[in-house]
């Protein structure tokens, strides 16, 4: 799949590893002169030329626990990069999905992989593959996906992280649907407290970024962005724009504006000023998808609503209103007081004045605290297996008339509910003309 193409791309990459800022655009906002005592190497320590082998030497340091993986040995777990094992693409490059185990490297504990190779004509390059390395080499935790290792080998540029089964959470909030069922239309939806413990996972791994002695500022939360493992459990990756944050008695972090329309908090995109409090602002967006079921920017929709926080956000602390919003696909299954409560954190964390918003260890035990609710009515379910499902295809209908299968059980009971007909159902409708008759 042209992995291995070569390119008159000479990167700056080996201006990235002594000590001065590799972000010449970035400064920090201070009110006295306070450090931190942390030992993490950060960003801004690697800098200025070198050859390949003082690369290649600096990231050999033990700090960073990986392993320097050659492409002879990627092409080796990936079968060569085949096309059955493409698992996607974005702005870095490829992922392909491969195996590894003490064969290759000892030390190695037999796993499946996503190999991401940089494109060397892609929108991302040296200075976010290296904070790929830098953060994720250093930063461990159950809510970040684990980089395992990495390959720096002539303009290659290569990072291997553990595999991630369910993928991403864009991919099952906005376009999940059976293999093989896409014709059919059958959908299936995040069941809520799902939904909520994803939220959880998420939040708790941004507040181990912002709580390190040497905070780190994400800048790129949003779905497309977390991860999911076959039980759910939400795991942060691509740490491609992530920056060291204010430490001591900075204030905030001034760089230039970078990330994802819909997502960027108001005072970073006019000011550039970006504080952990920029990463809430985020979480809040998300946090709005996941109860709405829309994406935080959708211009296939009227012009009032394409923008999610402008259109929903009078409807957060309006409770009588709160249904119209609901993802209509949860059809009434999900904890009214909990709803309720997670709108009201959303709305917090979407104020316009970042010190007005909640930090993540609270954004964390408000969440924990919604899973706990037991308030969730359950109607009747119709299972309905469409006949044109054909044969091959016999594991999903299995699942679904039987629930037995070990690959999609676990966690995923309430959406194998296939076009369930549920006793609420009038609540649907009764939000459908509210919405209308708002318009």
């Amino acid at each position: 799949m042209g992995v291995l193409r070569t390119s008159n791309w000479r990167p700056n990459f080996l201006h990235c590893f002594k000590p001065t800022d590799p972000n010449p655009d970035s400064t920090k906002s201070k009110k006295n002169g306070a450090s931190s005592s942390s030992n993490r190497i950060s960003l801004l320590d690697w800098s200025g030329p070198q050859s390949q082998l003082s690369v290649m030497s600096d990231l050999s340091n033990p700090v960073f626990n990986l392993h320097i993986f050659t492409m002879r040995e990627l092409q080796k777990v990936t079968s060569n990069f085949t096309r059955s094992n493409y698992l996607g693409e974005g702005g870095f490059g490829t992922v392909f999905k491969g195996f590894v185990d003490a064969k290759l490297r000892p030390g190695l504990e037999p796993q499946p992989v996503a190999v991401k190779v940089l494109d060397l004509d892609g929108s991302q390059g040296h200075r976010e593959w290296l904070a790929e390395v830098i953060f994720l080499g250093q930063l461990k935790h159950d809510h970040l996906v684990n980089l395992i290792g990495y390959c720096c080998e002539n303009e290659q540029r290569v990072l291997v992280y553990e595999y991630m089964e369910r993928g991403n959470l864009e991919h099952l909030l906005f376009r999940s649907v059976f293999n093989g069922w896409e014709n059919a239309g059958y959908a299936a939806a995040l069941p809520w407290l799902t939904r909520l413990k994803i939220a959880v996972g998420a939040a708790k791994g941004l507040a181990f970024l912002h709580e390190e002695q040497k905070p780190v500022i994400y800048r790129d939360f949003k779905t497309s962005n977390i991860l999911l493992d076959s039980e759910y459990n939400a795991k942060l990756s691509d740490f491609g724009l992530a920056t060291d944050g204010p430490e001591g008695d900075e204030t905030h972090v001034t760089t230039q504006v970078m990330g994802t329309e819909g997502y960027a908090a108001p005072e970073y995109v006019s000011t550039g000023h970006l504080t952990t409090m920029s990463d809430v602002f985020s979480f809040g967006v998300v946090l709005l998808e996941l109860l709405t079921g829309r994406r935080s920017v959708d211009k296939k929709l009227p012009i009032r609503e394409q923008v999610l926080t402008k259109w929903a956000k009078p409807f957060l602390k309006d409770t009588q209103r709160l249904d119209q919003i609901m993802d209509p696909r949860l059809e009434g299954q999900y904890s009214i007081e909990g709803a309720k409560k997670a709108a009201a954190l959303a709305h917090q964390c979407l104020s316009h004045h970042d010190k007005c918003r909640p930090t993540m260890t609270k954004v964390v035990r408000t969440l924990e605290r919604l899973l706990e609710l037991n308030d969730i009515s359950i109607g009747f379910f119709v299972y309905i297996v469409p006949s044109e499902v054909k044969n091959e295809k016999g594991c999903v209908m299995k699942c679904v008339e039987e629930k037995n299968c070990d690959e999609h059980k676990n966690g995923f009971e309430g959406e194998l509910k296939v076009e369930g007909r549920r006793r609420k159902r009038h609540r649907s409708s009764k939000s459908k003309k509210g919405c209308s008759s708002s318009k």
